[in-house]
């Protein structure tokens, strides 16, 4: 019996030895196969880990390449779908034959950024939500893995929960997307990838199989991971290092992108792309070290020799100082050029138009950097009263606090770009709270002032702006080529954002109305100002002229220019549908006044001649008002602005003009008797020393009530309105008059009648031979098989 003991007991330990070797066996088999799903280690593997992300611990580093040397998704996890929306992005981005690949470093890193914002905004009034340690540190990690051909992107922000991944990065594409892929179809400009929010699809410029590795602090940590095929999948982590909190990508790079896999080339695009970001960026560097080694005992020399090692570390990439924070003296255009693309995320080779940076101090003290685009933003007039658009990031003490803060500035300036630093405002407060805050207003207020000064200054040291005395001073400068134009440009993109500040801001009105420019019927196709147009007035001129419209050819031959042209009076063309709206806020300038010259109150010095013939047409032009009574023609009077033509319909001041009836009656929802309120009343001018209007003085003096003189008012009258811009209500009646008057300069009789056609015979004969057409057909189809079954047989 004790034999058997001891043999039982011999065997028991014999298994004991095999049974490890073997596992390890079946294991190392199992990762063989690498078409073969497999599934993830289980988490009791992972006890006893390093509790911190991107370690460097060599057992860390081989299950890590474990799991991300697979390219196919995990058979355990959950799949989803991409929104056909996201789909038809990521193929546009797959087959794109875009050359700068970089811009997906900069993406990521400006997401990382984002994350890391958001996380430190919360942490002002919940400070354990930081955690401890590691986890504390506000960075950004990039590692690679050569080997693996493995590009590693980690940050400490926010972190995702399942529910984010789903949404973030798959089924829901956000309102940029679609805006981005017409952007894309339209230009092909994949480095705007950034401004529409979807930066982070980038990826797949590089990168065929894409690992999400997240962690929330209100969620376990998950790994996303695609291979841009139209699905993605979402599963629990349970091998990877515990993130603690944050996000880790990993790039399983293509073969044609493997110049990301060295440490020069990151270094040179965080370089040129994110160093203005406000959080440590660290790359995990290797470099080799010379090492004294001592001489061994047997050595009769002293030296010590000198070995080469090769050692890595954590290297910080970005230790330039916030450029806000500096003095505007230091900061070389270069740098503010690069600091606009990192705030834009456009990294074109556009240069902003003009900037700002400066510190207020007093009562509220705060530094700010404002910049003007190069170009308008796609959807800048987009739902313009409805959507938030704020362009400026506050910070609070060098803490970023929100991009969402409308207070700051006006919706017509938000087409700028900027930061604001603040040391005044409250830290440790809700933004809706921070939003009430009195300090914004008077922040609010110096900023506007401080962007207008801006803007007014790009248009002084512009050339083409300045007269003959300032050109000169312009020139010598040395800034002359690079400014000229400057102007006309900004007023090309961003006029309309001027004239609806000049329409919202009462307090800034007369500021916003100098930046004004526009041309006029002396500018010689060229731009110019309020200021140019009043240096240039005739003397005795009281009123700024002006006149409203579709476009400035129409103008240049409108009627209403006639006398004002021909006396050398200057006149504004208003072509731009929101002019019309403008001119209701921009009642004088200077203590000029506006006067629109297709409305009543034009007046052009003495007119003491006028009145001597008001009193010979006084009969005239009573006849005429009884003759369109039925034209709803408010009076007829002798004009003082025709010089060719025989009349024009001219409003009533504070009525709309006829360019403002057919803006409103294009509107979608206009109201019809609303705008028959609003319409301003119509008034008959007649030019006097007109042959026309001599003619038809005379005939109606012979005989007021001959009908056939009483038609040819109404069809001067309503030429003269057509003329003047206006819609005829009954267009049928105008062509009815004008085909009479070409009756009677052709001979015809009035009653001459149309022939009748007389093809009705023709026609009931037609229908009978269609009618036997169709009955004969049936039996010439049987025919036709007849036929074909007997040349069968």
């Amino acid at each position: 019996m004790r034999k058997w003991t001891i043999c039982s007991f011999l065997l028991l330990l014999c298994l004991l030895f095999l049974l490890p070797d073997q596992g390890r066996n079946l294991h190392a088999n199992a990762e063989a196969d690498s078409d073969a799903p497999v599934d993830p280690p289980k988490v009791e593997e992972k006890i006893g880990a390093v509790p911190h992300g991107l370690s460097t611990d060599s057992d860390v580093v081989k299950r890590e390449a474990e799991s991300m040397s697979r390219k196919s998704l995990r058979s355990s996890a959950e799949k989803f779908e991409f929104q056909a929306e996201v789909s038809r992005l990521m193929d546009i981005i797959i087959n794109s034959l875009y050359s700068n690949k970089d811009i997906f470093l900069r993406e990521l890193i400006s997401n990382a950024s984002d994350a890391l914002d958001k996380i430190r905004f919360l942490s002002l009034t919940d400070k354990e939500i930081l955690g401890e340690g590691d986890d504390a540190k506000l960075e950004i990690q990039i590692k690679l893995d050569k080997e693996k051909k493995i590009l590693s992107i980690r940050d400490r922000g926010i972190g995702m929960t399942k529910e984010d991944l789903i949404k973030n990065l798959g089924t829901i594409a956000k309102s940029g997307t679609s805006a981005f892929v017409e952007k894309m179809q339209t230009s092909g400009d994949l480095n705007l990838i950034g401004q529409f929010g979807v930066g982070f699809y980038s990826v797949y410029l590089v990168a065929d199989y894409v690992e999400v590795i997240s962690k929330h602090n209100d969620d376990k940590q998950h790994v996303w991971e695609s291979k841009a095929d139209g699905a993605f999948a979402i599963s629990e982590d349970t091998w990877n290092e515990p993130l603690g909190r944050g996000t880790e990508i990993r790039l399983h790079l293509r073969e044609e992108a493997q110049e990301y896999l060295e440490e020069h080339k990151l270094k040179e695009l965080v370089k040129k792309y994110s160093e203005f970001i406000n959080f440590p960026i660290h790359l995990w560097a290797t470099k080799e070290v010379e090492e004294e080694v001592p001489a061994e005992e047997d050595d009769a020399s002293d030296d010590e020799d000198n070995v080469k090692k090769t050692t890595s570390e954590w290297e910080l990439l970005n230790d330039v100082k916030a450029i806000w924070l500096r003095s505007p003296r230091e900061v070389t255009d270069e740098e503010y050029t690069k600091f606009y693309h990192s705030l834009a995320k456009d990294f074109g080779e556009e240069k902003p138009m003009t900037w700002s940076h400066f510190n207020a101090e007093g009562d509220v003290e705060f530094k700010a950097v404002l910049f003007v685009p190069p170009k308008a933003p796609h959807d800048l007039y987009e739902s313009y009263y409805n959507a938030n658009k704020s362009n400026l990031k506050l910070y609070v003490r060098r803490v970023f606090i929100s991009d969402e803060f409308d207070e700051l500035l006006p919706k017509y300036l938000n087409f700028l770009l900027g930061l604001v630093d603040s040391d005044t405002l409250p830290l440790n407060v809700s933004r809706e709270m921070l939003q009430q805050h009195s300090s914004l207003k008077t922040i609010k207020k110096k900023l506007i002032r401080k962007a207008l000064d801006m803007i007014r200054k790009l248009a002084e040291e512009d050339p083409d702006e300045s007269s003959d005395t300032d050109k000169k001073e312009v020139e010598e400068s040395g800034d002359s080529n690079e400014k000229k134009g400057q102007y006309a440009k900004f007023w090309n993109e961003f006029g309309k954002s001027i004239k609806l500040g000049i329409i919202e801001d009462a307090t800034n009105r007369n500021r916003l109305a100098k930046l004004l420019r526009f041309e006029t019927t002396k500018s010689d196709g060229k731009l110019t100002s309020l200021d140019k147009y009043i240096a240039r007035m005739k003397s005795g001129q009281k009123d700024i002229f002006y006149i409203t419209g579709t476009s400035k050819e129409q103008l240049e031959n409108s009627p209403f220019l006639e006398n004002l042209k021909k006396k050398g009076y200057e006149v504004i063309f208003f072509t731009d549908p929101v002019d019309e709206y403008l001119m209701q806020y921009l009642m004088d300038y200077e203590d000029k006044k506006f006067q629109n010259v297709s409305k009543e109150g034009l007046k052009l010095g003495k007119e003491s001649k006028l009145k001597q013939l008001k009193e010979s047409f006084k009969e005239l032009t009573k006849w005429w008002k009884g003759a369109l009574a039925s034209e709803n023609v408010d009076d007829v009077k002798l004009s003082n602005r025709l010089a060719d033509s025989p009349c024009v319909v001219v409003t009533s001041k504070y009525g709309w003009s006829s360019n403002m009836e057919r803006i409103m009656q294009s509107q979608t929802l206009s109201d019809a008797s609303k705008q028959a309120y609003m319409r301003g009343k119509r008034v008959l001018e007649i030019n006097p020393r007109h042959p026309i209007i001599k003619e038809l003085q005379a005939r109606v003096a012979k005989d007021p009530e001959d009908e056939s003189v009483k038609e040819t008012a109404k069809l001067i009258y309503q030429t003269a309105l057509m003329e003047s811009g206006f819609v005829l209500n009954e267009p049928k009646d105008f062509a009815s008059r004008i085909y009479s008057s070409v009756k009677k300069s052709l001979n015809i009789s009035p009653d001459a009648a149309v022939e009748e056609e007389d093809d009705v015979e023709e026609t009931e004969t037609e229908t009978e031979t269609s009618s036997k057409e169709t009955e004969s057909s049936p039996k010439i189809e049987e025919e036709a098989v007849d036929e074909d079954v007997n040349d069968e047989l």
